[in-house]
């Protein structure tokens, strides 16, 4: 086994330590990258601090890694060493059932192996699950390694690999281009990159969040407009408006309210997880053949898409780029709300 530094959690209540752990040897289809920056998500946090149960320990998370391939296996041809890597929230799948082999591992009917917290064999991860980002080497197989094309820093590409694919998937499942109006509710981490997605696709861009504070933001990044959801005009107003809303915020929303901004056929796309279960109105969905839905990721074809995409477009994350000490600040700051838009570890601090 080979051995590499690495920022830990030891447990639900601790704080991160430096640590060194053990990745696999590579073999035939396996890929060796040197990791230069991992994106902090929200879900590196419920994680690492159990609030979703499961955990286990040592935690290292992190599934937005973007690198320098450091060697290859035997059977390896989509990389070489050099070469300009990124990794998302997956590292292996079954393979062979019909969500693999329509290229949506995300859907895997065995369960996606993600690439931290998931239970696999000690001979494929020393510890027995595996163990992410916030470290200065990973190993994962062939398949589940994106290249990063030269159009964009791998930088702000590292939160791409799950920001980046959690909102370009929908938005291209349900056809958001041009003469479709396109609401984003929250402008975070996730929303700021859906704004600037969905305005490149040629979409008309509406952001709907509490406060007009991220305005300027908003209309930086493409969007024609910009309501504040605490002022009770903005739902009357926007009455039957929207193709597609996208919902990247985790708290219990008034979804019937938002409901009834969709016009005929139009579809609410549920991406944050709210705590509580979520009721809604069935009226509000059938006078107007409203749909509500949820997605997650992308397959992995589709996030090379959208790296691609991404790349001719000129877009990537808004990041504030931090040393490894200060993942737990950031932490707290991300759970605060406090940070534009997204953090990044420099992982030459690790």
């Amino acid at each position: 086994m080979r051995t590499a530094a690495a920022y830990a959690m030891p447990s639900p209540n601790g704080a991160f330590e430096k640590v060194t752990i053990e990745r696999r040897e590579l073999g035939p289809r396996d890929v060796l990258i040197d990791v230069k920056y991992a994106g902090i998500c929200h879900s590196d946090i419920h994680t690492a601090r159990d609030e979703w149960g499961g955990a286990a320990y040592p935690c290292v998370p992190g599934r937005e890694i973007a690198g320098i391939v450091a060697a290859v296996g035997s059977a390896v041809n989509k990389h070489q060493v050099g070469d300009r890597v990124g990794v998302g929230c997956m590292v292996d799948s079954c393979g062979v059932c019909a969500p693999c082999l329509a290229d949506e591992e995300q859907y895997c009917e065995s369960g996606a192996t993600m690439t931290y917290n998931t239970p696999v064999d000690p001979a494929v991860q020393p510890g027995g699950h595996t163990m992410g980002g916030y470290s200065t080497q990973v190993v994962v197989t062939e398949h589940f390694v994106l290249a990063i094309p030269e159009g964009i820093g791998l930088d702000v590409a590292a939160p791409l690999l799950c920001a980046g694919i959690t909102l370009f998937s929908p938005l291209r499942h349900w056809h958001a281009g041009p003469g479709k109006q396109v609401a984003i509710v929250g402008m975070g981490g996730l929303g700021h990159v859906g704004v600037k997605i969905a305005a490149a696709l040629g979409a008309e861009v509406t952001v709907l969040s509490h406060s007009l504070s991220k305005q300027d933001d908003g209309k930086l990044f493409g969007a024609n407009h910009y309501y504040a959801t605490s002022d009770k005009q903005t739902f009357r107003e926007l009455r039957n408006r929207f193709d597609i809303i996208i919902n990247t915020v985790s708290a219990d929303l008034p979804i019937d309210s938002y409901l009834r901004l969709l016009a005929v056929n139009g579809t609410l796309v549920q991406l944050g997880l709210p705590e509580n279960p979520m009721s809604v109105k069935t009226f509000n969905l059938a006078a107007y053949r409203r749909s509500l839905s949820g997605s997650m990721i992308g397959g992995i074809a589709q996030t090379q898409e959208m790296l691609n995409f991404c790349a001719e477009h000129g877009i990537g994350a808004e990041i504030e780029l931090i040393s490894a000490d200060e993942i737990d600040g950031a932490f707290d700051r991300v759970v605060a709300s406090d940070v534009r838009y997204r953090f990044v570890i420099d992982a030459a601090t690790i």
